[in-house]
């Protein structure tokens, strides 16, 4: 057997493995089919008047803007709590004292001094809590995709519709300032731009300081409609130190200073919408989706009164997609046309001063609107793939055909509305979000290919006699002994638990723009136990000699014969792995039992991680436990695969020079 046909067939069947994963991956892990389309103005996004109002105004579209300008302030990992105003504990109760609590306490002195003018809301974040997927889904208003969370090294320009794209398609002047993420995100889309490294999480400062510097001065020059500012101070100390940490009470009074001097600065037609884009758990890591990553802080404020009522004693939680065609349709944009979010009605309710009938009809217009466009993507959606559910899908359209009807019916008698618009708002946002839980299940659907191919690979005989067989007991603890490397190390099949300072390894100052190379290490770091056993797998061939020497020490030495032992002649010592040189043909054929042997336990391994994942695809832990396990468990057998091919290769290469090593003695002693 030849060295290339060895190398080839193991090629191969690490090749089926890949295939399998790739459809296992399509078919379970959140995917879809990004669409290209873009709502606009010019095409309204169903049929049917629009708004009473969104006609013949300047700046208006689907509905005239509320707001001429909007400051958006990114506090990267604002986790609710860190926002929760603090109220005075009970009588005997001792106080609770904790770095972050109460540090933003500007947010508590503005809703309890102009409770017309400001909200906060729990944000529920969709998984994965990493910042590139938090990006995409606070401007597109999708779901971000599972296996996306690996292209937080390296983002990519959104293709998707998205606020960013209308605001300059409008001719708004975008202004940006602080993580560098968006500027691959958003490739010139900014009228200017302040970009800061982003991945040194030891450096607290330097971003945030950034922004302070061009902040106030751009806010004065008045050169800008939408100004952007994101900060990571508080992401960074969360990585560096944790939560609890003394320099995070720090961070969190340097934005409460930023929040304060921004409501200073703020002219009436100026909203100010201030946004954690996801939070961080008890040690400051994010990624998976406990309560603590998946929960920030959503704050609001206008100075002009814009809540009927004052703030609820508990926050509403509301999804953080509702973010994007709320600020689409404050703005006088189209909603943009991917967006499965839905409007936080209670920003369109016109004020304190407002009437109860007026209220509600403006909610029930921008729910409308939002329905119709929801509608409309599904319908796009449905027709380019069969992602979506069939059944669900046309309950869902029957539901939007008679909520849609009722509030024509609405429009052409206002005189019966005020009875009969709390149902039509109950039939909207019941739409709304039955829409986009449909959505989140059906992304999740599981293929039966992966089985297929796996049972195929598996299928492929490992068994082979020869002289140099290793047991199954020996590749199986090898394996086994890798899994429990990765374990003993300190690393977890989670997200979280992702050793992110190894990406400072030999670069304590960071790496500048470099963006693969702190995810080299960081990989490196992680699977190095998958790379390292598989590398040394060929050693196995080694085992039998092992055994083999063990036995004939023991039988060559029995109680009482030690002389006897030391007399015997040379030539019945075991010649170990020399032996490999009288069967070169064996040692190939051993070569490959051992290396399918080994696949077929890792196979065995992910298949395992693949069945549970799919089995319980729809229990509340999937993206908590066993996505995750599947994600390390597929990039572990990729890596050990590849090890293993470089390992044998290796091996083979050593074979090489051994063999021509003994062809030159020989010809020596010819001689």
């Amino acid at each position: 057997m030849q060295k290339a046909s060895v190398l080839l067939f193991l090629a191969w069947v690490c090749f089926l493995f890949y295939t399998g994963i790739t459809l296992f991956t399509s078919g379970f892990l959140l995917t879809r089919l990004e669409l290209t389309n873009h709502s606009s103005c010019q095409e309204p996004p169903g049929p049917g008047s629009l708004p009473p109002g969104s006609q013949g105004k300047p700046g208006a579209c689907w509905m005239a803007s509320r707001f001429s300008r909007v400051v958006l302030v990114l506090i990267d990992a604002l986790r609710f709590d860190f926002a929760q105003p603090q109220h005075s504990h009970a009588p005997g109760e001792p106080p609770v004292s904790l770095p972050f609590l109460g540090k933003l306490s500007s947010l508590k002195r503005i809703l309890e001094i102009q409770p017309h003018h400001a909200r906060l809301y729990r944000s529920q974040v969709d998984p994965p809590t990493t910042t590139m997927q938090r990006l995409k889904a606070l401007t597109t208003g999708s779901l971000p995709t599972f296996i996306d969370a690996g292209s937080n090294f390296a983002s990519h320009a959104i293709v998707e519709d998205n606020l960013i794209k209308q605001l300059t398609s409008a001719g708004r002047r975008v202004v940006f300032m602080g993580d560098d993420t968006w500027k691959d995100l958003f490739p010139g889309a900014f009228s200017k731009a302040f970009f800061f490294p982003s991945f040194n999480v030891r450096d607290l400062d330097t971003v945030d300081n950034g922004i302070l510097e061009h902040l106030y001065p751009t806010m004065d020059s008045g050169e800008w409609d939408v100004l952007i500012a994101h900060f990571l101070g508080v992401d960074h100390c969360g990585h560096k130190h944790g939560p609890h940490h003394p320099e995070m009470a720090k961070k969190l009074s340097q934005m409460d200073q930023v929040i304060q001097g921004l409501v200073e600065h703020l002219e009436n037609d100026t909203l100010l919408v201030v946004a954690g884009d996801h939070g961080m758990t008890t040690n400051g890591d994010h990624g998976g989706d406990s309560e603590l990553e998946v929960s920030a802080a959503l704050f609001l404020y206008s100075p002009t009164a814009l809540f009927p009522s004052i703030p609820p004693e508990e926050p509403e939680v509301i999804p953080q997609v509702s973010l994007v065609p709320t600020l689409a349709l404050l703005l006088g944009l189209p909603i943009p046309f991917g967006n499965i979010g839905e409007v936080m009605t209670e920003v369109f309710s016109g004020g304190e001063d407002s009437q109860p009938l007026s209220s509600a009809l403006a909610q029930a217009s921008a729910l409308h609107l939002n329905a119709q466009q929801v509608s409309r993507f599904l319908h796009t959606y449905s027709a380019a793939t069969e992602n979506l559910q069939a059944k669900k899908l046309h309950q869902l359209q029957k539901l939007f055909s008679k909520a849609s009807a009722d509030y024509q019916w609405l429009l052409q008698r206002p005189k019966g509305a005020e009875a009969t618009l709390p149902t039509v708002i109950a039939e909207l946002q019941q739409f709304l979000r039955g829409a986009r839980a449909m959505c989140i299940e059906s992304w999740a659907r599981f293929s039966l290919s992966f089985l297929l191919l796996h049972l195929l690979a598996a299928g492929i005989p490992v068994t082979t006699s020869g002289p140099f067989t290793v047991p199954w007991q020996a590749v199986s603890a090898w394996a086994l002994m890798a899994t429990q490397t990765f374990y003993s190390t300190g690393h977890q099949p989670v997200f979280p638990a992702i050793h992110w300072h190894a990406a400072f390894v030999g670069f304590p100052e960071g790496h500048g723009s470099c963006t693969w190379l702190p995810a080299l290490l960081v990989g490196a770091n992680t699977f190095a136990s998958h790379l390292l056993f598989a590398v040394g797998c060929p050693l196995l061939l080694l085992w039998p000699f092992l055994c083999e020497s063990q036995g004939l020490r023991k039988r060559q030495q029995p109680p009482g014969n030690e002389a006897e032992a030391r007399v015997r002649p040379e030539e019945e010592e075991p010649l170990m792995e020399m032996r490999l040189r009288d069967a070169p043909h064996h040692f190939y054929a051993a070569l490959l039992q051992l290396g399918l042997k080994y696949l077929f336990i890792l196979g065995v391994q992910i298949l395992a991680c693949a069945l549970a994942a799919s089995i319980l695809r729809r229990h509340l832990m999937v993206w908590k436990v066993f996505a995750p396990k599947f994600i390390f468990e597929a990039v572990g057998f990729i890596v050990s695969s590849v090890g293993l091919l470089l390992g044998i290769a290796l091996v083979m290469r050593v074979d090489g020079a051994v063999s021509s090593w003994f062809r030159q003695l020989f010809l020596a002693q010819q001689r």
